[in-house]
């Protein structure tokens, strides 16, 4: 039985699956089947993994798909990321080769109804950060707090910058609040000017 309904986009060949579907019979344990997930989702630096996994590894929330040769586990995730993911096997003399394609690990395609966690990085990744690259500089976001502020960690050339307050800052506030209404706002991870939580004696 092949279900691809739950699946949202990810496409494993039947030859990926036949191959894995050798791996997995060669572990000799009853009911073993393959996870896949992502490292850091939507960030550049995101990996896209693929592991054994026994009966019991696999996570509560984790998208189990019955394919016809294996049974695959989706990091729930790593869902959004895996849109138009394709994992595939070719054959060659040397064996063959796995391949993984996840076109949208980095960044993964959001709208409107989309977590304000994937908005803010797609905002970040796609509009921001290429303009700071130039100057070694990135932003990532820390945190979400619960009023809705994006906590926002500025690295490489933009850290210990004298200008970071002023010009960044207001431009990548600006620019976020433009596409992200529901945003409260932003907060550097290093700002300390928030003495709501300090401690006096």
């Amino acid at each position: 039985m092949t279900t691809t309904i739950e699946a949202p986009g990810i496409d494993i060949t039947d030859s990926a699956q036949g191959y894995l579907a050798e791996l997995l019979e060669k572990q000799n344990v009853e009911g073993i089947a393959v996870r896949i997930f992502i490292t850091q989702p939507g960030t550049p630096y995101a990996e896209t993994c693929l592991a054994y996994c026994r009966p019991g590894e696999e996570e509560p929330a984790d998208v189990k798909l019955e394919l016809e040769k294996i049974n695959v586990f989706l990091d729930k995730n790593s869902l959004a990321f895996l849109e138009e993911a394709v994992v595939d096997f070719n054959a060659d003399r040397m064996g063959g080769q796995l391949t993984i394609k996840a076109p949208n690990a980095k960044m993964p395609k959001v709208n409107a109804d989309s977590p304000l966690e994937d908005r803010i990085n797609y905002v970040l990744y796609s509009e921001i950060n290429p303009g700071l690259a130039a100057h070694g500089g990135e932003i990532k976001l820390v945190e979400l707090t619960e009023q809705k502020m994006a906590v926002l960690a500025f690295g490489g050339g933009c850290q210990g910058c004298a200008a970071v307050d002023l010009t960044l800052k207001d431009g990548v506030e600006k620019t976020l609040m433009e596409r992200i209404p529901e945003l409260a706002g932003i907060r550097d991870v290093t700002d300390h000017t928030d003495t709501t939580n300090a401690y006096y004696r």
